[in-house]
């Protein structure tokens, strides 16, 4: 019998995943810096990651993270690094509320045509109400916007089933490029959408895209529970993630869908030293560039409160739970008070990891982090997020990763050339009604 073996993405973000990342002496920041995103990229794909990861945001303003204040449209990139990279998969995010199921579904099936079967949609229902101010439409509350993700998600896979495997022919004797026998119109007519279809564009290599979620509320679980294949959370501890993990493996259950399709992969900061407290000195160094007036926004973006009543060195009140990132302002409520942070304390671990699990200490030490949760049923691989590029994911690429291929917790080759092989997941088949 196979060992299982964890899944490892790269969550791409140019200026690094700490606030002050682009500050370090060997960072080369920029998330519009093309060359600096293919060679990460590369070198993911040199050590046999599952994928590279996109996030991305419709807004913009001078108190956003680095990262996030200027950046490439995420679709556009994956199409470019489709080009100059072969195994690795391309995963970026697009938004069920400021978005079009036919468009989105074009899109990806696209990107997955270009790449020869990589491509992987994150489904995103955007929190933040500000994006509504550049789309003339009013923010939808949370459970709508769940319930617009559901029909939506709905519609895509249905477009993506537009076209049988076998449709286009291409017969130059006969005269037939496209089997009309094989074509399937959808004539979507619900709720929030009307859409007939069919999609412009074959199916795809994988069938459908891969899809991710990352809501951890109720409805966040539930929507991944139904459709996702890979789930990325947030959890600060091993029981936290264990007992997330129990709970999203047991609603996928009760979907009706095998436990084992539905990979769970945490973000996840890792920094190396020669030492614990070597590492710990990299962070701090991070950190004392860290002005706490711009970890405050992020702080306050993600709990959806501003806190400039409060003391900062006070601890965190009880605040009413946000409406937008709702199940990331729980974790950091949760955090804060069981490690009886003040405001400062948080603002700066937001500042560092944006919530995410940072892990010091030598490659040994995270390797045996990263083995104890994923044995431990806490995780299914990881999304990792290097603090700066390229250092730190070359410290985790030299040094961990051949730690973890060691132990035989992680792949020494690519063994298929989709998406969908490295993850393990059969490819859908053709579903019409």
């Amino acid at each position: 019998m196979t060992k299982k073996q964890m899944h490892l993405g790269l969550f791409l973000q140019g200026a690094g995943h700490h606030v002050s990342g682009w500050r370090h002496p060997d960072a080369e920041a920029g998330s519009e810096n093309f060359d600096l995103l293919r060679r990460v990229a590369k070198q993911a794909e040199d050590a046999k990651f599952d994928m590279v990861f996109l996030a991305d945001g419709l807004t913009s303003g001078i108190d956003a993270h680095p990262s996030m204040v200027a950046r490439f449209e995420p679709l556009t990139l994956l199409a470019s690094l489709a080009m100059v990279t072969d195994k690795i998969g391309l995963a970026a995010t697009a938004s069920t509320t400021y978005g079009e199921p036919y468009h989105t579904a074009r899109a990806f099936a696209s990107i997955d045509h270009l790449s020869h079967g990589r491509a992987a949609w994150n489904v995103v229902t955007t929190s933040y109400a500000r994006t509504a101010n550049n789309f003339s439409k009013s923010h939808p509350e949370h459970d709508e916007r769940y319930a617009v993700a559901e029909e939506f998600v709905d519609v895509v896979r249905g477009l993506w089933d537009s076209w049988d495997d076998d449709a286009f022919p291409k017969d130059k004797e006969n005269g037939v490029y496209a089997n009309p026998n094989k074509v399937h119109v959808l004539n979507h007519a619900g709720k929030y959408y009307s859409v007939q279809g069919p999609l412009n564009i074959p199916r795809s290599p994988q069938g459908h895209p891969v899809l991710i979620q990352a809501g951890s509320s109720g409805p966040g679980q539930e929507l991944a529970a139904r459709i996702a294949d890979i789930v990325f959370t947030a959890q600060q501890s091993l029981a936290e993630a264990q007992s997330f993990y129990a709970s999203l493996k047991e609603r996928v259950v009760k979907a009706g869908r095998n436990p084992d399709s539905v990979a769970v992969m945490p973000g996840f900061m890792p920094i190396t030293g020669d030492s614990f407290e070597d590492a710990a000195e990299k962070l701090k160094e991070l950190n004392r560039w860290t002005d706490i007036k711009s970890a405050m926004p992020l702080l306050e973006e993600r709990i959806g409160h501003s806190l400039a009543d409060y003391d900062l060195d006070g601890p965190l009140p009880d605040l009413p739970v946000s409406d937008q990132l709702r199940s990331r302002a729980e974790l950091l409520r949760d955090l804060a008070h069981r490690e009886n942070l003040t405001i400062r304390d948080l603002a700066l671990r937001v500042a560092a990891g944006r919530g995410h699990h940072i892990v010091l200490g030598t490659a040994e030490q995270i390797a045996n982090r990263m083995q104890e949760w994923f044995e431990g049923k806490a995780a299914d691989g990881f999304n990792v997020m290097p603090s700066y590029f390229p250092g730190g994911l070359e410290d985790f690429t030299r040094q961990v990763v051949p730690i973890l291929q060691e132990r035989g917790l992680f792949r020494t080759e690519y063994t298929g050339s989709t998406l969908r092989d490295h993850l393990n997941i059969a490819r859908p088949e053709i579903k019409h009604t």
